[in-house]
This record gives C-alpha cells, structure tokens and sequence, in this order.
C-alpha cells in the first residue's frame, strides 16, 4: 500500500474476507490508514497445500508454519495431523522459511506455486478444509473511478438507519455491514439516566 502511495506502483491487492476465516481486521485497519480508494474487487478460490522440503513424510511433520488465515481454514486438517500451527506474515514467507532453513520437521500451508520457487514439495493438496474456500480482494489505487461524492454523515440518533435506506429503498440487498472501532476514541456507551446521551 506504501508502493502505491509512494507511486511506485498503480495498484495495490488486499485480501479483505475469507468465505471461512471471515472478515480479515487487520486489513480493515490498514485501508482506515492509508488514504487509498477501492477501484475494483475480485474473489478467487483458495486452493491451499502441505509442503516440505525433499525427503520429509507427512508422518515426521511436527509444525507448520502459514499466514494466520490460511491456518484458520486448515484448522481440522490440522487437527487431525496433530500439527503445531505457528503463525507468520504470509503464506510465501512459510514456504520461503522452511526451504532457507532446510527444516524437517516443519511444513508450510501455501500455494503450489509457491513449492515450485522455493523447490519444496507437495505433501498433500486442496489442504483446506472447505473446498468452496474463496477469498475477496480488494483493488486499490491512489485515485477512485469516480470522483469523490460521498460525505461522511454526522452522528447521532437514526445516523444508521438514514445511511443504509437508500439501499433498501432501491431493493439493493447487503450481503453485509461491520463496523470497527476507532482507535483514537475510546468505546462509548450510553447513559439512560441522562436521556440515552453518550457518556
């Protein structure tokens, strides 16, 4: 996301909500950081592998290693195996440890793609619980297709309800809505003994 902003690249990729591991936080919290806009978006099946380096068993596998999602989605396969899951920045990075360190009693959760650059191979395909597993990714840039229309509303009583209307009202149905907590402001809750104002 730096790249882009830094116009070192035209478009970022951010995976924003998992079909299985849910909505992706951390990644919410990076698109209120960075002031880009949501040009596009794309959902693509997750097709997720066990990989090793030469000469390892599924058997002698005692951890893996994978992006704390991939893990989520693996979670009964793991289970069953028995494995010790460490969590690490991305898919990639596992398969990427586990060659550079020549480890043999660690796997990597990752994409098939990703055994072929680092010469690992492929204990066990379509590693994923789920086989409808699919991930949605948002397309970033510095500008938005349109430009920008859209006004903050200001709170108070029924905020909620004026914003989401329009959708209703031209039978546009939401496949979903969260909110997320600011970090610079502190939960608020309301005082019913001073007439439902916030505290």
């Amino acid at each position: 996301m730096q790249a882009v902003e830094r116009w070192l690249v035209d478009r970022a990729v951010l995976p924003i909500e998992n079909s299985l591991g849910g909505s992706i936080h951390r990644n919410y919290d990076l698109l209120l950081r960075h002031r880009l806009h949501i040009v596009g978006e794309v959902k693509l099946a997750v097709r997720h592998c066990l990989l090793a380096n030469h000469d390892v068993e599924i058997e002698g596998l005692k951890r893996v290693l994978s992006h704390p999602q991939a893990l989520d989605q693996c979670e009964n396969t793991l289970t069953k195996l028995g494995l010790v899951r460490e969590a690490v920045d991305d898919t990639a990075g596992a398969a990427k440890h586990v060659a550079f360190h020549k480890l043999k009693d660690t796997g990597a959760v990752a994409s098939s793609a990703a055994a072929g650059i680092y010469g690992l191979q492929i204990l066990a395909q379509d590693f994923q619980d789920d086989s409808d597993n699919v991930t949605r990714f948002l397309m970033l840039a510095r500008e938005p297709i349109i430009p920008g229309t859209d006004r903050p509303f200001k709170e108070g009583p029924g905020v909620l309800f004026k914003a989401l209307a329009v959708f209703a009202l031209r039978q546009i149905n939401l496949t979903k809505i969260e909110s997320r907590p600011l970090r610079m402001q502190p939960l608020r809750a309301s005082d019913d003994s001073n007439g439902g104002s916030p505290k």
